[in-house]
C-alpha cells in the first residue's frame, strides 16, 4: 500500500524474495506499474483497502505511508483476517503524536531532548526561552517529515509555532540535540525485535544542509564513522551503537506500548542524534523512511517477504539475525521545480533507461506518472531515487550521480553533497564513558569533561582519549591503525615523566581512567591553552626547509648556506606556528609576531622551555639510536596558579619527526617512525588517489596498515627500551 519511493524499494525487495508468488500494489506509481499489477485503491480508506484485499486473497499486506497507518487501516485489513505489516492506528500514534511520543518515552525511560508541549504563544515563548538556541519547533502532528524547523532566529520559531497554531494544531518544543543523525529502522512483531542497517539521510533540500526541510535528497549505509562507538552504563555492559539503541530504546518503547495495550507490529523508525551525552531520540516514526529504504533494503540479502510475514503473524522470534550483501548503498533524490513548496507537475523525464544501463545503478519512482501517450512525467515533489552500489563508499556514491547525470526533465534538482562529509572523515562521534561527558573530537583525540555527580565533579580536569584514527592530508582516514592510541598515550606519559624529573611542570593528574579507554587515556589539568604551536627543530627537513630553499632562513632566522634535506642545524631554533582552527593549516610565524599574539614575556618563557625540552630529549632520543628531527608542543596555564605547564601529547610520532639514527644521511627525505608510509602510499600510483579531486582518500590496504603500525611500535620500543604494555 502507497504511492511512493519506499513503496517501489518494497516492491523490488519483495520481489527477489523466491518465497514470493505474486506482488501487487495500491495505488502504486509509475515505476511500480512497470514491475506489477497497481490497483486504484485509496490507500488511506481501510474499508476499501479490505474490500481489496479479500476480494483478491493476499496472504499479507505491507503498508507504506504514515497517512493510512494513522487512518488505522491496518486495523482494518486484520479485522479482515489478514495479515498486516504496520501498526494499529492507536500503536501508530507514536509517529502521529509528537506528544505521545514523548509520553510513552518518558514512562520507558527512553534517552530523549527535554521537550514541552505547547497549545499557544505563550507556551512556546516560555518554551524557547527556557531551551534557548537553536530553536525546535515541531508541528505535533504529521507533516511528511517537514513540519519541523531549527533556526536559531527566535521570531522565525515563534511564527512557525503560530502557524501552526492557527492551522488548528499545537507543536512540541525541544532543547537542540548535537552531534550526526542517524536512521534505524528496528522490525518488530509486537514482543520480538530485529534491526536492520543504519543509514543516514539528508533532509534539506540544498548542499551544505541549506535551505528548508523536505521529506528526504538523499540517504547512504552504512556508517563506517559509527564504527567502534560504544556506551556503557549504569548495568557495566558496554554496547556497541546498534545494541545501544535496541537496549535503550527500541525495546523498551515496544514493552511499554504493549504494556499500554496497544503491542507495535511493523517497522519502528528510530530517528537518533549521535550527541555529546549518547545516543537520543529525535523522533519516531511507524513505517520505513524515505529514502533510507531504497538504500538499506538495496543492501538487504535476507529474503524481505517472509521476515515481514514473520512480524505480522508474531514469528519473528528472539534470536533473528540478518544477511547482508557486501558494500554500500547510496540514494541521490531528484526533486522537481520549486519542491518542496508547490513542485512542478508534468514534465517529461528522459533518460532513465540509460541510467539504468549502468552497472550498480536502480532507479527507484516515487512522484511519477504517465500521459496518454506513454511519456513518463513527473507528478510529485521528489521524483525518483538513483540508487548506486559499491564495494566502496565512494564507488557507491560515483554510481548513483553516474545514474542522475543521465536523467533530465525542466528544472530537475538534486544534492550534489550526499555522503560527501562521510567521504571526507568529517564526521565523528566519540563514544560514552561512565563519569565523563564528551566535549569535542579532533582528528585524532577526544576530550571529555567530568559528569555531573562522578568523582571527578567539581576539579579542573580533562579526561584525554587517543584513538586509532590517523589523518593525512587534511582527511582523517577511514582505516584505523592498531594500537596508536595507546603509543601515543604511553610514550606521551613516558616522556612527562622524563621531563617532570628534569623539573618541567606536566598537565597528568591521573591514568586511572575508564576500563573501555584504558591503556590510552589520561586525566589532566583543564588548562587554559596558549594559541600557538611551539615548535622546535634541530634538523632541516619539512616546511623550514622549504622555506630555507627560498630565503635562506626558517621564521625568519638565517641558517648557513649549503644547508641540505636532513642537515643537523649548528643549534636547535624554535620555530612557532599560529594554532590554527580544527581542519586546517598551521602557519609558521616569526618570534615578533608570537610575542605581538601573545606578549614578550610569555614569548620568551616558550621559547626557552621548548628548547630546554627539546634538547633533553633531543640527547635521549640520541642514546636510543634516534634522532629527533623536530617537535611540536603545547603549553598552557593553570587556571587557579598562571603557572606554565606543559599540555597536550609529547614527543609522539605524530608531533615528532623520529628518524633511526643508523641510516641518516643528510641530502634525502630520511626514512621514519611516523605516518609519513601512509602520505607516501596515498601519493603513489598504487593508491589511485588525486589528491586534488575533492574525494576522500580510499581504505588502507593490510599491508600499509601492518607496517605503519610497526613503525609506531617501533618508535615506542626504541625510546622506552621495552614492548608496548597490554
Amino acid at each position: 500500500m502507497g504511492p511512493g519511493g519506499r513503496e517501489h524499494a518494497i516492491v523490488r525487495a519483495l520481489l527477489r524474495d523466491d518465497a514470493v508468488d505474486t506482488v501487487e500494489a495500491a495505488p502504486g506509481n509509475a515505476g511500480i506499474a512497470q514491475d506489477v499489477a497497481c490497483h486504484p485503491v485509496d490507500a488511506s480508506d481501510g474499508e476499501a483497502v479490505a474490500q481489496l484485499v479479500t476480494d483478491h486473497g493476499y496472504d499479507l499486506v505491507v503498508v507504506g505511508p504514515e497517512a493510512p497507518l494513522a487512518a488505522g487501516v491496518a486495523a482494518a485489513v486484520r479485522d479482515a483476517g489478514v495479515p498486516v505489516f504496520g501498526p494499529s492506528g492507536a500503536a501508530a500514534q507514536l509517529e502521529a503524536s509528537k506528544a505521545f511520543a514523548k509520553e510513552v518515552m518518558e514512562a520507558a525511560g527512553v534517552p530523549t531532548a527535554g521537550a514541552v508541549h505547547a497549545t499557544e504563544l505563550t507556551a512556546a515563548e516560555a518554551a524557547l526561552d527556557r531551551f534557548g538556541a537553536p530553536h525546535v519547533v515541531k508541528d505535533d502532528g504529521l507533516a511528511a517529515g517537514k513540519g519541523v524547523v531549527v533556526t536559531e532566529d527566535r521570531e522565525a520559531a515563534l511564527a512557525h509555532a503560530q502557524a501552526c497554531f492557527d492551522a488548528g494544531g499545537s507543536v512540541v518544543i525541544e532543547e537542540f540535540l548535537d552531534g550526526p543523525e542517524v536512521s534505524l529502522f528496528v522490525l518488530v512483531d509486537g514482543e520480538h525485535l530485529v534491526p536492520l542497517s543504519p543509514a543516514q539521510d539528508f533532509k534539506r533540500i540544498f548542499d551544505g544542509d541549506a535551505g528548508p526541510n523536505t521529506g528526504g535528497m538523499g540517504a547512504y549505509t552504512p556508517l563506517d564513522w559509527l564504527t567502534g562507538y560504544t556506551e556503557t552504563h549504569d548495568d557495566g555492559v558496554t554496547r556497541d551503537f546498534v545494541a545501544t539503541v535496541m537496549d535503550r530504546v527500541a525495546r523498551p518503547t515496544v514493552a511499554e506500548m504493549a504494556r499500554r495495550g496497544t503491542p507495535f507490529v511493523g517497522v519502528l523508525y528510530c530517528g537518533l542524534a549521535v550527541t555529546s551525552r549518547g545516543v537520543r531520540v529525535v523522533e519516531f516514526n511507524v513505517r520505513f523512511g524515505d529514502p533510507e529504504t531504497q538504500a538499506v533494503l538495496e543492501r538487504l540479502a535476507t529474503p524481505l517477504g517472509r521476515l515481514l510475514l514473520d512480524c505480522a503473524t508474531g514469528t519473528l522470534g528472539a534470536d533473528r539475525t540478518l544477511d547482508w550483501r557486501d558494500g554500500y548503498a547510496v540514494d541521490v533524490v531528484m526533486a522537481a521545480e520549486n519542491y518542496p513548496d508547490s513542485p512542478r507537475k508534468g514534465d517529461v523525464i528522459q533518460g532513465l533507461d540509460a541510467a539504468e544501463d549502468l552497472d550498480g545503478v536502480a532507479v527507484l519512482h516515487a512522484g511519477t506518472g504517465r500521459d496518454e501517450d506513454g511519456n513518463l512525467l513527473t507528478a510529485g515533489g521528489r521524483v525518483l531515487a538513483v540508487v548506486g552500489t559499491g564495494s566502496t563508499l565512494a564507488e557507491a556514491v560515483g554510481r548513483s550521480y553516474e545514474g542522475v547525470s543521465r536523467i533530465s526533465w525542466r528544472g530537475a534538482q538534486h544534492r550534489t553533497d550526499i555522503a560527501a562529509k562521510a567521504l571526507a572523515g568529517d564526521i565523528r562521534v566519540s563514544s560514552q564513558l561512565p563519569g565523563w561527558v564528551h566535549v569535542t573530537s579532533g582528528k585524532v583525540r577526544d576530550l571529555y569533561r567530568p559528569a555531573p555527580g562522578s568523582a571527578w565533579d567539581g576539579q579542573d580536569v580533562v579526561l584525554v582519549v587517543a584513538s586509532d584514527r590517523i589523518s593525512a592530508y587534511d582527511h582523517v582516514l577511514s582505516t584505523p591503525i592498531p594500537d596508536k592510541g595507546r603509543v601515543l598515550t604511553q610514550l606521551s606519559l613516558w616522556w612527562f615523566e622524563q621531563l617532570r624529573e628534569a623539573g618541567t611542570a606536566t598537565h597528568v593528574v591521573s591514568t586511572e581512567v575508564p576500563e573501555a579507554v584504558a591503556g590510552r587515556a589520561m586525566i589532566c589539568r583543564d588548562l587554559e591553552m596558549v594559541e600557538a604551536e611551539c615548535i622546535a627543530r634541530g634538523y632541516l627537513t619539512g616546511s623550514g626547509l622549504a622555506e630555507y630553499r627560498e630565503s635562506g632562513t626558517v621564521t625568519g632566522i638565517p641558517l648557513p648556506e649549503g644547508l641540505t634535506d636532513g642537515s643537523r642545524l649548528p643549534e636547535p631554533i624554535f620555530t612557532p606556528s599560529s594554532k590554527a582552527e580544527q581542519g586546517g593549516h598551521d602557519v609558521n610565524i616569526s618570534f615578533a609576531e608570537l610575542a605581538a599574539s601573545v606578549g614578550e614575556d610569555l614569548a620568551e618563557q616558550l621559547r626557552e622551555a621548548t628548547l630546554r625540552i627539546y634538547r633533553l630529549a633531543e640527547q635521549t632520543c640520541r642514546e636510543a639510536g634516534v634522532v629527533l628531527a623536530d617537535t611540536k608542543l603545547e603549553f598552557g596555564r593553570d587556571r587557579a596558579t598562571g603557572e606554565l605547564v606543559l599540555g597536550d601529547e609529547v614527543l609522539t610520532p605524530d608531533s615528532s619527526r623520529f628518524w633511526p639514527a643508523e641510516s641518516w644521511e643528510p641530502g634525502s627525505a630520511q626514512p621514519s617512525f611516523d605516518k609519513q608510509y601512509v602520505r607516501d602510499w596515498l601519493a603513489s600510483s598504487r593508491s589511485g588517489w588525486d589528491r586534488d579531486s575533492g574525494v576522500a582518500p580510499p581504505a588502507l590496504p593490510a599491508d600499509v596498515v601492518a607496517a605503519t603500525r610497526e613503525r609506531y611500535l617501533d618508535a615506542y620500543r626504541r625510546l622506552t627500551g621495552e614492548e608496548l604494555p597490554q
